[in-house]
C-alpha cells in the first residue's frame, strides 16, 4: 500500500467520521426542538436516515440557521443551571450547621435533651471533640 493510498483511506474514514457526528448533531437537533410537532420531527428522521446524504445536506440548509440559535439557548440553559448549583452547593453547608445547632439549641430550651447530649451532638456537629470530662459518642 502506498502512501497516497494511505492518505485517501485517512481522508475518506475522516468525511465518514465527521459524517457521523453530524448526523448525531442533526438527530439531536430535531429532537431538541420544542417548536417542531411530533409528525415533522418523524419525518425529518425518516429523511435523514433513508436519504442520510441528502437528507443531512437539505436539513442544514432549511434549519442550520435555526440549528444554531437552538444551541446556543440550550448552552445558555446549561450554563444557568451550572450557576444555580454552584451557588446552592456552596450556601447549603453553612446554613445546614447554623440549623442544626438552632435545631439543637430548640432542643435543649425545651429539655428533651440534657446539657451534657446537647453538647456532644454539638461537637459532632462541628466536628470538634466533645468537652473534657464528656463520653464522645460513637
Amino acid at each position: 500500500m502506498s502512501l497516497w493510498d494511505v492518505m485517501v483511506s485517512i481522508f475518506w474514514f475522516m468525511l465518514l467520521a465527521a459524517w457521523f457526528w453530524l448526523l448525531i448533531m442533526i438527530m439531536t437537533d430535531i429532537f431538541r426542538d420544542s417548536e417542531m410537532s411530533g409528525l415533522g420531527k418523524a419525518a425529518w428522521s425518516i429523511f435523514v436516515v433513508l436519504m442520510p446524504w441528502i437528507g443531512v445536506l437539505v436539513y442544514l440548509i432549511a434549519r442550520g440557521k435555526s440549528m444554531d440559535d437552538r444551541a446556543a439557548r440550550e448552552a445558555a440553559r446549561s450554563e444557568r443551571a451550572f450557576r444555580k448549583y454552584v451557588q446552592e452547593a456552596s450556601v447549603a453547608e453553612p446554613s445546614s450547621i447554623s440549623t442544626e445547632l438552632a435545631s439543637l439549641a430548640d432542643l435543649r430550651d425545651r429539655g428533651s435533651i440534657s446539657a451534657a447530649d446537647y453538647e456532644q451532638a454539638k461537637a459532632r456537629v462541628l466536628g470538634t471533640s466533645a468537652p473534657s470530662g464528656q463520653p464522645t459518642p460513637v
